[in-house]
């Protein structure tokens, strides 16, 4: 296998076929912290709409446990219904955090890019199993910036929380003797505090990540001068073979050409420099350019045209214009028809005297 190319060689920008590709198999610049952004910030929605109605219906459902327990059926059959019912009660209070929670993480995902649908990361590599490839990717850039990114974020969590809290320790202090009814109301002020400190930490952090994403993704994706011609190679066709096609095609063309030489009816002559083979029928609406050349190629059509006893009219003018003005299988000019029905006289008169 070919070596890998060095870092320093890549000097180009990549181009938008390398960018499109990367698209298709999911690579694509992902900043967890954004993500992260929009669950703390979800969490801290929650509280601050929803929390005292889920605490509400929390303690009720917790009153009315305690309260009635001695109705409660303890046996087999009754204690499995009751554990049904008290699991079902709680997964209904707590769905819609964990959706918002959900809906947050693909926010989050969204935001960044648009939603792509690839098989390319089920594939199976060797490199996901490779024990090697394990250790270098453990020891990687990318993962000691990450790990330092997160020993970060822990200090400075650890800061605002302190900074919050430690002003309130005499208030914390006292909540062992607070009634359950206004300890909930603390508990959330406190909670919407230290998450908005947070969430502001995170705002930066995340803003900060996400720029250093992206710039790290483009510079996986540049690429080595060889690489971007080599691609433009596969793009647009390697110009040797391309200029191979086209002698080709030049050299069938002008073979399909030679061939229709002799059923000319007349060719127009510089004498040496232009040759073009006319053909005109009655009936025709205008006549016909069969063949043009210059030099050598003129040459070939007047000595096909002799062999067959075409007629060569030199004509100066009359060939430099149609041979600039008229294509191949194409009817000639309207501004030529005097001159061309001219020569055409000519050469039927000729071969009426003939006859």
């Amino acid at each position: 296998m070919p070596d890998a190319p060095d870092e320093s060689e890549k000097t180009e920008e990549p181009t938008q076929k390398k960018l499109d590709d990367a698209k298709k198999k999911g690579d694509l610049p992902k900043s967890q912290e954004v993500t992260s952004w929009f669950m703390i910030f979800s969490a801290t929605l929650f509280i601050m709409m929803f929390s005292g109605d889920m605490a509400n219906a929390l303690a009720g459902l917790l009153k009315n446990f305690l309260g009635n327990m001695h109705d409660m059926p303890v046996d087999g059959s009754g204690l499995i219904n009751l554990a049904r019912e008290v699991m079902l009660a709680v997964v209904a209070i707590v769905a819609l955090p964990f959706l918002l929670f959900w809906l947050a993480g693909v926010a989050g995902n969204l935001v960044q890019f648009p939603p792509i649908f690839t098989t390319e990361p089920l594939k199976p590599k060797f490199s996901k199993i490779s024990p090697m490839a394990g250790v270098k990717r453990l020891f990687s850039p990318t993962s000691m910036v990450n790990f330092l990114k997160s020993l970060i974020k822990l200090v400075l969590v650890s800061i605002i929380i302190a900074i919050i809290m430690v002003p309130k320790r005499d208030i914390l202090d006292g909540t062992i003797q607070l009634d359950p009814a206004d300890l909930i109301p603390l508990l959330r002020t406190l909670s919407l505090q230290v998450l908005g400190g947070v969430l502001a930490m995170l705002t930066v952090i995340a803003g900060l990540d996400y720029m250093w994403q992206r710039h790290t993704w483009h510079k996986k994706l540049k690429m080595t001068l060889k690489e971007v011609r080599d691609e433009h190679k596969m793009q647009e066709g390697d110009p040797h073979i391309k200029a191979k096609i086209s002698a080709i095609r030049r050299e069938k063309s002008q073979k399909r050409m030679m061939s229709s030489v002799p059923e000319a009816t007349v060719i127009v002559t510089n004498p040496t420099h232009y040759a073009i083979a006319l053909r005109y029928e009655e009936g025709m609406p205008a006549p016909i350019c069969l063949a043009k050349g210059q030099d050598l190629v003129a040459l070939k059509i007047r000595e096909i045209g002799k062999e067959n006893d075409v007629p060569i009219v030199e004509n100066k003018p009359l060939a430099r214009a149609l041979y600039a003005t008229t294509e191949i299988d194409d009817e000639i000019p309207v501004e030529h028809f005097k001159a061309v029905a001219e020569v055409i006289g000519y050469v039927l008169r000729l071969r009426g005297k003939k006859r």
